[in-house]
């Protein structure tokens, strides 16, 4: 069985809440819920989860966090726990406000409980996660909000063209199955891949490598 996990999620509809926590896989554990800023930034204060579920808009906002998920990130800091959204919303805007705030992830609502279960353990083991469907106009977005443009440089240059395919597909949120399916190459080739990409980048994450794609406009 995989390594269990502390969840709370945070939304403001009881029904989703409910159908959420049913939906989860054995290896979740949901240690409380919120349907508010307050009320969600004193639940993780007590409990400290390992994984925050995260809806992006949450009554309880105020001033440049409205919004509400924004808010309750840092409402909550300093905290061990990471933050992963989970919203009907799949406006780059939405996406971008609570990635800058600290998310670790985005997905959508439309995602069934195995997805969210499998992008809790990602996040809770140090990766990013992204909804496929959103990964790709999110990041471009989130790339042009930095104002910083790709260029030939020699960080991409310590990268062969094979690692190059790995590594945006990895950024844009891919599990390793689906980077294996998508090139022809085993899970475990992969692995080796993303390895050799993270320590010639001299990264410590899947979260890092996206960042750092991102703000290359490599994606």
């Amino acid at each position: 069985m995989a390594d269990r996990v502390r969840v709370v999620i945070v939304d403001d509809h009881s029904i989703f809440r409910s159908g959420l926590r049913a939906d989860l896989d054995e290896s979740v554990d949901v240690v409380g819920e919120a349907d508010d800023v307050p009320s969600a930034i004193a639940v993780i204060r007590e409990t400290v989860p390992d994984i925050v579920l995260l809806d992006v808009h949450l009554p309880g906002g105020s001033g440049d966090d409205a919004s509400g998920g924004e808010a309750v990130i840092r409402g909550s800091a300093p905290t061990t726990s990471k933050f992963l959204a989970l919203s009907v919303s799949d406006a780059a805007s939405d996406v971008v406000r609570v990635i800058r705030a600290g998310a670790r992830g985005y997905i959508t609502k439309g995602s069934s409980g195995i997805e969210v279960s499998s992008a809790v353990h990602a996040v809770a083991g140090g990766d990013a996660v992204f909804s496929p469907r959103l990964a790709g106009f999110v990041l471009d977005a989130f790339g042009a909000v930095s104002g910083e443009t790709a260029t030939a440089n020699d960080e991409l240059d310590r990268l062969s063209a094979r690692e190059q395919e790995v590594m945006r597909l990895i950024a844009r949120g891919y599990a390793y199955k689906e980077v294996a399916a998508e090139l022809f190459i085993s899970i475990k080739t992969v692995e080796t891949h993303v390895s050799a990409v993270l320590r010639k980048l001299q990264l410590s994450s899947r979260h890092e490598l996206t960042v750092w794609a991102t703000e290359r406009r490599l994606l």
